[in-house]
């Protein structure tokens, strides 16, 4: 079984909610992500997801498509965001690992040279937001010869026949997304989010982790009482962005948030 998997049985077994952050990899600068990745598994996150720069980020809103563009703008590639995941296995184990992002980087690298380098690195989990179930077969048969886990975002939207499709190839856990549209837009529907997670528990049994709206200790909480995992993102990524010049602050208060939600679920 794959770490994301201990990860949650262990969670689940203490009647537990998962935390799971999301910053862009190499997002003002490569010492200053490294030093975020560290302080968010130190801040309670349980699982990490670290986006892949890509320059045409057209599933995420404002906020983090401009992260995706500062950091492509200083030359991160993924070569950069292995690095980064391997330095931080030189310290740390337990925390599991998600890259998420786009199709073209990863198909220009080679599904099979990206899917050796992402276990050589100590990456356990790939989310590629543009991939959707009918085209993954070639880059699924890649991650299983290194059991890293295929993870796959699902909508209010996503159909009945869908999530039977889904639930035959995905693993790891399942990225629920609780609004139309992209990252950081609206207002978060509590009822409209446990409506849909009944609705997926009929036919996907693996966790299901919420994300999209989630901006702070009070709606994690709402959204924790009844999701495996609670997902924040653009809260984040906002922070990165106005105190990028100011590495000390800036760390200080990603921690500070990612302390207050990872209380706020436990």
């Amino acid at each position: 079984m794959s770490r994301i998997y201990d990860i949650f049985k262990k969670l689940d077994e203490a009647d537990q909610t998962a935390f799971i952050p999301f910053i862009t990899a190499g997002d003002g600068g490569l010492d200053n992500c490294e030093a975020l990745v560290f302080t968010l598994a130190d801040s309670g996150a349980d699982i990490i997801e670290l986006g892949m720069p890509f320059s045409d980020p057209m599933a995420d809103g404002p906020v983090i498509a401009k992260s995706h563009e500062r950091a492509v703008a200083d030359g991160i590639d993924l070569n950069d965001v292995f690095a980064i995941v391997e330095r931080f296995r030189e310290h740390n184990q337990t925390t599991g690992i998600v890259l998420m992002g786009y199709t073209n980087p990863i198909e220009v690298y080679g599904f099979k040279d990206f899917a050796a380098r992402a276990d050589e690195a100590g990456v356990d989990g790939i989310l590629v937001v543009d991939m959707p179930p009918e085209e993954v077969a070639d880059l699924k048969k890649e991650l299983d010869e290194f059991n890293i886990d295929l993870i796959f975002l699902v909508a209010p939207t996503t159909t009945d026949e869908r999530l039977k499709l889904i639930s035959k190839i995905a693993s790891g856990y399942i990225y629920y997304v609780s609004l139309k549209g992209v990252t950081g837009a609206g207002n978060l529907d509590v009822d409209s989010v446990n409506f849909h997670l009944k609705r997926m528990r009929n036919y996907i049994q693996l966790p299901v982790g919420v994300g999209f709206g989630i901006k702070d200790a009070e709606t994690a909480k709402q959204v924790g009482e009844n999701a495996d995992a609670v997902i924040v993102g653009s809260a984040l990524v906002s922070i990165v962005e106005e105190l990028s010049s100011d590495k000390d602050r800036m760390v200080t208060k990603v921690g500070n948030l990612a302390k207050e939600i990872s209380n706020a679920i436990t």
